[in-house]
């Protein structure tokens, strides 16, 4: 839902821009970034592919600041596209969980 969320405030930053509402741009811009770094404040660090995580997180983050200060909507549409493709491999993963099979040990316990 998060992803989903940052996802709505782009357009709403990509359309502010465009109706030229720097303050509504801004405000819809830092919404995603409060997202985006509570993503990378989150990462468990046990893992290995955090390290991965928390690099686009940070790169994400900078293209955030970088199309505040320029109003720059193209780089809202790059932000976009990124945050899509890990709502959509959050989404894979997801189903994936779901449809595991039950391993050996849970089938003899029940």
């Amino acid at each position: 839902m998060l992803y989903d969320g940052a996802l709505k405030f782009c357009n709403i930053a990509i359309k502010a821009i465009e109706e030229k509402n720097i303050q509504g741009a801004h405000n819809a811009i830092i919404r995603v970034q409060d997202i985006i770094q509570e993503f990378q404040t989150t990462l468990n660090r046990e893992y290995e592919i955090s390290e991965t995580f928390d690099f686009m997180y940070d790169y994400i983050i900078r293209r955030l600041i970088e199309a505040n200060a320029t109003k720059n909507k193209e780089i809202l549409e790059e932000v976009k596209g990124l945050i899509k493709e890990f709502r959509d491999a959050w989404k894979e993963a997801m189903k994936a969980a779901k449809t595991k099979p039950v391993d050996n040990e849970e089938k003899v316990s029940e």
